[in-house]
């Protein structure tokens, strides 16, 4: 049973969303980004990879191209103004738990909960098969233990499904045909404009208007 995120007691929290590669914030937590930013309860939004291992030939330019795609997407969804971090890892390529890079952005991602006065995180699941989408939940799972303030961790699951007996909320839907228009705006992960690689598989745009998000951990 999905408790309504509207009845919950995360009604009026504040929410800061981390996605493991440019296009899993529109996948996995559009919903979540288009309400919040509409109610003036979106802190921000993370991405952990840079984008670059989507594709063979890893360049700069795929790096600026993912950015510039998530920023059409996140506007899209209502949240242009919302600010954005890039931590600038390579995909498939996660820093280990005891490594000084992991440390030093499980501080930085908790400084910017302190300051945004973060009551939640929304991130990729750790029950997913991608490394990256399993080195961001536990990324940010050390940022909330670093943060010294009560914040809830919920996981959303893009490549994986909501685990029975798991306390669940769903999010207010989507306009119909939002999150796709926002997904539309990752062309490369759709289309051969950056070449070979990565390609979205058909039915991830078959999408449903709300997001249903896991409750992970709650530190009151």
């Amino acid at each position: 049973m999905n408790e309504p995120l509207r009845r919950s007691r995360w009604a009026k929290a504040r929410w800061l969303i981390f996605a493991p590669h440019p296009d899993d914030e529109t996948l996995g937590a559009g919903a979540l980004i288009a309400h919040c930013a509409a109610h003036e309860r979106l802190g921000g939004i993370i991405f952990l990879t840079d984008g670059t291992g989507s594709h063979p030939d890893g360049t700069p330019r795929v790096a600026i191209t993912r950015r510039r795609e998530a920023r059409h997407a996140i506007g899209r969804m209502g949240a242009g103004k919302i600010s954005t971090v890039w931590m600038g890892w390579r995909d498939a390529h996660p820093h280990p738990v005891n490594s000084n890079i992991f440390a030093r952005d499980a501080d930085r991602i908790a400084a910017l909960i302190r300051w945004q006065r973060i009551d939640a995180v929304a991130v990729s699941d750790h029950s997913e098969a991608h490394c990256d989408h399993v080195a961001a939940y536990y990324l940010a799972a050390a940022a909330l233990r670093r943060a010294k303030r009560a914040v809830a961790l919920f996981a959303y699951h893009v490549w994986s499904e909501p685990p029975p007996g798991a306390r669940r909320v769903a999010t207010p839907p989507m306009l119909s045909g939002r999150r796709r228009y926002a997904l539309r705006a990752h062309r490369s992960q759709m289309s051969p404009i950056l070449g070979d690689g990565f390609r979205l598989p058909r039915d991830k745009f078959r999408m449903t208007a709300c997001d249903v998000l896991t409750l992970r951990s709650d530190c009151r």
